[in-house]
């Protein structure tokens, strides 16, 4: 089976659809598929349920997929970059489903692995509670999470190859690697595409068989949420 595909808009061809559940890594700006994001933008889908930790900023990242109403729900834990998110949710336009970050991240592992349901003590007494199961170990109540599973999982990589065996880079390495493992379909986007066998096995960190397709995005462009300098100190004599 060939998986390297020409551009985002092959990649995703005939495979999305109204209403899909889409997981898209990334942290942040960092590590966002970006191109994969603007194909899902183009293809028109709507109703779709986003997992994401961030929602991405005005305009960029899952920030255009929210301007062009595309996304219904967002399952997430950090949104707090992007005004136009805020101003959906208090409108009554966009659904949230919030989650504490490290439980988030462990619903997408347990949603991969084929577990279907944990129970973790964060958020146990809070909103994020409410209407979940709860349950006694020891003495310590804990809540039930639900794994998470996608039809599509979005995913940037730095390094990849033709089977799809996929090295991330430095904080790149955030969400996308348990991405990759819970979805009946993962794409991922890669800065540099290298012949089969270049990279170590013993440095993959997405092994091939999870990957169903690969996107070729030299030099993509990496933005920043915000950017804090402090003033230039003044020369002293």
């Amino acid at each position: 089976m060939r998986k390297v595909v020409s551009d985002a808009a092959e990649a995703l061809a005939n495979e999305l659809a109204d209403g899909m559940t889409i997981m898209s890594g990334g942290f942040g700006l960092c590590g966002i598929p970006a191109s994969l994001i603007d194909a899902v933008h183009l293809s028109g889908a709507k109703d779709l349920i986003v997992i994401s930790n961030n929602a991405g900023i005005d305009n960029y990242g899952l920030g255009i997929l929210l301007r062009s109403r595309q996304i219904k729900k967002m399952i997430s834990s950090y949104v707090g970059e992007n005004k136009f998110f805020a101003e959906l949710f208090l409108s009554g336009e966009l659904e949230l489903e919030f989650n504490p970050q490290g439980t988030l991240a462990e619903r997408i592992r347990a949603g991969g692995a084929g577990i279907p349901a944990f129970y973790t003590k964060t958020g146990v007494g809070t909103l994020i509670a409410d209407g979940k199961e709860t349950r006694r170990f020891g003495n310590v109540d804990h809540v039930m999470e639900t794994g998470l599973f996608a039809d599509i999982a979005l995913v940037h990589a730095w390094k990849g190859d033709a089977e799809g065996n996929l090295l991330y880079r430095r904080t790149a390495r955030n969400f996308n690697p348990m991405m990759a493992t819970a979805a009946r379909l993962t794409v991922a986007e890669v800065e540099h595409l290298v012949p089969i066998g270049e990279i170590d096995p013993d440095s993959v960190h997405t092994p091939g068989i999870f990957v169903q397709k690969i996107v070729h995005v030299p030099e993509p462009a990496k933005r920043i949420e915000q950017r804090t300098v402090r003033p230039k100190e003044m020369e002293v004599a």
